[in-house]
């Protein structure tokens, strides 16, 4: 309970803390948020590190000049990109053992499973449209892994949805990050920033549900 108080903190108070850690260690602020981002796209037992929101606020301090604007994009797009393929290539050597094994203590069985499910409504583009969709965001090169598709095929849509999700969203805290109102709420524009990238997977939940119903 208490780790999960410290980790909600962090994350709707994303701004205080990453201040502090730029004063702290300064450039190295930079390896950091690539570990991180490294982390939740290809670490399959990590899907919760806060990816969109850290993405955000890494972008308001870009504009503050705490952070170097063109090294976030250029180096957190390589630990984006760099995520998914390790993540595709665990996927590809062990995946098939683990998503026919029952109760791994490891992996949530049901989000492979509605990983799958948007496999089997997108298709490759899932790798694109996954990137904004947290949980689903970091099973999804996993479940590809597992699957038929080509590393050739994977990579292209990879590269596009990585490099995409790292400029939509620290351009936007780049530009509005800093607007008074927005600082004067940060913790509820995070809070907002969760629901809207949650929301399509929630709706889909929904809909499936009272559709077998």
């Amino acid at each position: 309970m208490e780790f999960l108080t410290t980790f909600m903190d962090i994350v709707l108070h994303l701004d205080k803390h990453l201040d502090s850690i730029i004063r702290n260690y300064g450039i190295w602020t930079h390896l950091l948020l690539f570990a991180i981002i490294f982390c939740e796209t290809g670490l399959v037992v990590t899907p919760i590190l806060p990816g969109d929101s850290l993405l955000f606020a890494a972008g308001t301090f870009a504009a503050l000049g705490s952070l170097d604007l063109a090294g976030l994009m250029v180096s957190l797009s390589v630990a984006a990109v760099l995520g998914d393929t390790v993540n595709y290539w665990i996927g590809s050597l062990v995946g098939p053992r683990v998503f026919h094994k029952e109760g791994s203590r490891l992996l949530n069985k049901e989000h492979l499973k509605r990983t799958h499910e948007f496999y089997e409504k997108y298709g490759g583009k899932t790798i694109i449209i996954a990137r904004f969709v947290p949980i689903i965001r970091t099973f999804a090169p996993f479940v590809a892994g597992i699957g038929s598709m080509t590393y050739s095929h994977f990579i292209s849509y990879n590269v596009v949805g990585g490099v995409g999700w790292i400029a939509i969203l620290v351009l936007a805290g780049y530009f509005f990050g800093n607007i008074p109102t927005v600082r004067e709420h940060f913790s509820l524009v995070i809070l907002a920033i969760i629901i809207i990238s949650i929301l399509p997977g929630v709706i889909e939940f929904v809909r499936q549900r009272y559709g077998k119903r």
